[in-house]
């Protein structure tokens, strides 16, 4: 989704949907030829932060979990870490294109604070997208998390500390130095930024990704 999305009616994101998907053709036709810079990706102006050890090239993916671009990318996106090389350091980071979405990257860092991501990250797409539970706010994510057997005490104490709100500023940060400008988007590197929107589909993007990550194994 689009930044601009965030603001449209439920049918005008649902056609933007099927629009996604019939862009599918046009990525096909583009199959063939290597990935170009400015149309399939973008080299940032300036090198964004990397959390990655030394040796590793860092892989981010951006995403909102009540996109359902993302929930639909994360089955892809499973399949593609599960047969990732092993210099490569794979993350996730919750974005926060206005001020309601904090409640939801919280809710991503409390989980990973408490070792939840791999049993809880598709609950919480299920939860949003199957379940339509919206999860906006600090306590409906509190109350759905004590569902899942998280201690509720302990996790509004997790939401609230100081690790998890500077995870959420350091993830906003990191939006704004990759300048995404939609979700599911992916940066590679600290160097490389690419999303469905400049791939034409999330699947294209990750060759894209791929493509990246042979750049900046080599330097490039």
């Amino acid at each position: 989704m689009q930044r601009r999305e965030f603001s449209l009616s439920a049918a005008t994101v649902a056609a933007a949907s099927l629009g996604g998907t019939m862009a599918f053709s046009t990525a096909a036709q583009a199959q063939g030829k290597p990935p170009q810079e400015g149309s399939d990706y973008l080299v940032l102006d300036k090198p964004a932060s990397t959390e990655a050890p030394a040796g590793k090239i860092e892989v981010v993916e951006f995403f909102w979990y009540s996109c359902p671009h993302c929930n639909a990318f994360e089955p892809q996106l499973e399949a593609w870490i599960k047969k990732a090389p092993k210099d490569l350091y794979i993350r996730r980071a919750p974005v926060s294109f206005r001020p309601d979405f904090e409640p939801q990257q919280r809710l991503y860092y409390v989980l990973e604070s408490m070792g939840k991501v791999e049993e809880l990250h598709k609950k919480v797409f299920y939860a949003i997208h199957v379940e339509k539970q919206p999860l906006a706010t600090a306590d409906q994510v509190a109350a759905w998390a004590e569902k899942q057997g998280i201690n509720k005490a302990k996790f509004v104490e997790a939401y609230n500390s100081f690790p998890v709100v500077t995870k959420v500023r350091k993830a906003t940060q990191l939006q704004d130095m990759y300048k995404v400008d939609g979700v599911p988007a992916m940066g590679v590197a600290g160097r490389y930024y690419t999303s469905g929107s400049l791939a034409q589909t999330m699947e294209r993007a990750l060759v894209v990704t791929d493509y990246l990550i042979g750049l900046a194994r080599k330097g490039k």
